[in-house]
């Protein structure tokens, strides 16, 4: 018997609330004492094609996925046909009954390389392509089948509900199937109901009957299964860990905002960092046209990216804290306001959510393929600071940091997320404001004659020995200075002059050798794991989790790695980084990209080329298992230097 550690996916048609069940799930297990790491894969059109959840749950700190299933909750027949592979024996299949002669062909939703694969998969074994023949090759693997006939049971509950109209609520099936495998784990029944009234607390009509809706069902699966065996695993409701809380990716670097003091962001709606400023927009918004609604931050929706960055550039230059967030195919459209935001030293926040590309490329996938791109976005040469964050709780510490730095430094900081981030929800400690500092940097709030040029303007790009001239806002009294794309005078004035341009240059440039001497270590590299190891795994962003959930298992059976995890990525911190890596035998590199390009950025700064190169390119986020196998496999003296992972369905 498995108690308290598992792999549960739902899954349906995108629309059918897949996402709803899967939060509750994760909701009720924190609840009860348990942690928990999942991840949203969806298509991207709005409704119809295939999504899925994955929750994993364990009684200790998990920040990764797996590969294997041990219950998979389904409503519909695609998610049984694309995962019936996954399910490990003594695991379970919670399916509705009227779909069970549906033959793949007749699912029009499955392409026809899903299809062909499905095919010969069933056909090698000798069974139909169908339904039926899905769950005989899982039965014949151990794994559970449980038919749920849910439209039935929909009947059946509105009839004692006295209410025809429930029958019609085929969105409540969702909730249905969720009551069935937590009935068939003997998770708690109360926990689950205060899940669904978190859940829908916004909408207590609905909250409640969907309550009555799982306890009908609850007991009638518990009725119907009970004693069945074979079935290995069990949920066990505890006590929550005070201080811990359940948080999303798509809103952890949001709320950073609000406390960073974000006044003003920009977005033009494209996945996956819509949800970021959407976030803001029904939380914190400040509307401008309603005097009674509060709120401390102004968000728009601009009619393209270009509008977004050079509105946030605007506000900034007005003195409040911005910020646009956009993906790959908007940042490609930001790159010439990026290099505006860089001559005129405005201190300026890019949230750059990354998804698989290039051109659309896989609009709802992961993928880290935008790191060379965002360290040299835009023509000609200008600062910028790249900041990669590693996790959900990270991002929301880290959004802080990112402000302080552009106001700091003066430029552009472009916040490195990704997909993997955006559409996760894990257990972490509750997020602290009051670690936050709140950093303005040189921020003038009135003029002296000593801010004065010989013509009496304000000297907005003072050349002396800090390259960080004193800024000020725009309108603020006797502050006269201009701003333009061109090379500029100390006052902002056009000019060609060769030597004012080489003193320009040399001012813009050097902030970046006094970030990368005054930002502490910590945020330049962290080290995790065993300082004495010989055997290094470099990663950036979102490996994070799998990269410290394959050393645990690693060294659980006895081997030794250490991990570096980069989070400044430009200026490069190539002293701290060869120090890091000084007694390293063997250096092995973990990305989400075809080029390996950190392990570029660490050959090109510090001189030493990763040894080998963990990659995976094909959308979906790196699991513990694809990891813990590779690093296995280089362990072993048997693996090509270059290794492709293709987990993920």
């Amino acid at each position: 018997m498995t108690t308290n550690s598992l792999s549960w996916v739902i899954g349906g048609a995108q629309g059918s609330g897949v996402d709803s069940a899967a939060n509750i799930f994760s909701r009720a297990c924190a609840i009860g004492g348990l942690y928990i790491f999942g991840k949203r894969e969806y298509y991207s059109n709005i409704k119809g094609e295939h999504s899925y959840f994955t929750v994993r749950v364990s009684e200790r700190q998990i920040r990764s996925p797996v590969d294997n299933i041990n219950v998979l909750v389904s409503f519909d027949a695609e998610t049984v046909l694309r995962h019936f592979e996954e399910v490990t024996k003594g695991g379970a299949i919670l399916y509705d009954s009227d779909i069970l002669e549906t033959k793949i062909d007749e699912v029009p939703t499955v392409d026809d390389y899903a299809a062909k694969r499905m095919k010969k998969t069933l056909e090698k074994a000798g069974l139909e392509p169908s339904v039926k023949g899905a769950l005989e090759h899982a039965k014949r693997r151990g794994v559970l089948v449980y038919p749920m006939p849910y439209f039935h049971l929909l009947e059946e509950f509105a009839k004692k509900m006295n209410d025809p109209s429930l029958s019609k609520l085929a969105r409540m099936i969702n909730v249905m199937a969720l009551s069935a495998s937590m009935a068939l784990l003997e998770f708690d029944g109360a926990a689950l109901a205060k899940a669904i009234r978190f859940i829908f607390r916004a909408k207590p009509k609905i909250a409640e009957m969907n309550v009555q809706a799982a306890e009908y069902i609850y007991n009638y699966a518990k009725a119907k299964f009970a004693g069945e065996n074979g079935f290995e695993y069990r949920l066990k409701a505890g006590h929550a860990e005070k201080g811990m809380t359940i948080a999303q990716g798509s809103q952890s670097s949001a709320l950073g905002k609000m406390v960073a003091g974000c006044r003003f962001q920009t977005y033009y709606p494209i996945t996956p960092a819509s949800d970021d400023s959407e976030f803001l927009e029904s939380n914190e918004v400040l509307d401008l046209y309603d005097s009674g609604k509060k709120g401390s931050t102004v968000v728009v929706q601009t009619e393209d990216e270009i509008a977004a960055i050079t509105m946030a550039i605007g506000s900034a230059l007005a003195g409040a804290r911005s910020a646009t967030a956009t993906s790959g195919p908007g940042f490609s459209l930001m790159a010439e306001a990026l290099g505006w935001a860089g001559i005129n030293e405005v201190p300026l926040v890019v949230s750059l959510y990354q998804r698989a590309g290039p051109s659309t490329g896989l609009p709802t996938r992961h993928e880290q393929g935008d790191l060379n791109f965002a360290i040299n976005a835009g023509h000609g040469e200008f600062p910028r600071i790249v900041f990669a964050s590693g996790d959900i709780e990270e991002s929301f510490y880290d959004t802080v940091k990112v402000f302080n730095l552009a106001d700091r430094y003066q430029m552009p900081v472009i916040h490195m997320l990704d997909k993997a981030i955006a559409n996760s929800v894990m257990t972490c400690r509750v997020f602290e404001p009051s670690r936050a500092m709140i950093d303005r940097g040189s921020l003038a709030t009135k003029v002296t004659e000593e801010d004065k040029g010989v013509a009496g303007n304000y000297l907005r790009f003072k050349i002396s020995e800090n390259p960080v001239s004193a800024r000020i806002a725009l309108g603020t009294e006797d502050a006269i200075f201009w701003n333009t794309g061109d090379e500029h005078t100390e006052e902002g004035h056009i000019t060609e002059d060769p030597e004012l341009r080489v003193d320009m240059m040399d001012k813009r440039m050097n902030k970046l050798d006094l970030a990368l001497k005054e930002i502490p270590d910590e945020d330049k590299a962290v080290l995790h794991g065993d300082a004495n190891a010989d055997v290094v795994i470099l990663g950036w962003g979102s490996t994070k989790g799998a990269v410290l959930d394959a050393m645990e298992k690693l060294q659980a059976e006895g081997v030794k790695v250490k991990f570096v995890q980069l989070r400044l990525l430009n200026p490069f911190p190539a002293e701290l980084v060869k120090k890091l890596l000084a007694r390293a035998k063997t250096v092995i590199d973990v990305e989400m990209n075809y080029l390996a390009q950190l392990g570029g950025l660490v050959s090109q700064h510090a001189g030493r080329a990763p040894d080998y190169n963990i990659v995976k390119y094909n959308g979906r986020p790196m699991s513990l298992d694809e990891v813990y196998s590779a690093v296995k496999r280089i362990m072993s003296g048997n693996a090509p230097r270059r290794q492709v992972l293709k987990g993920g369905s």
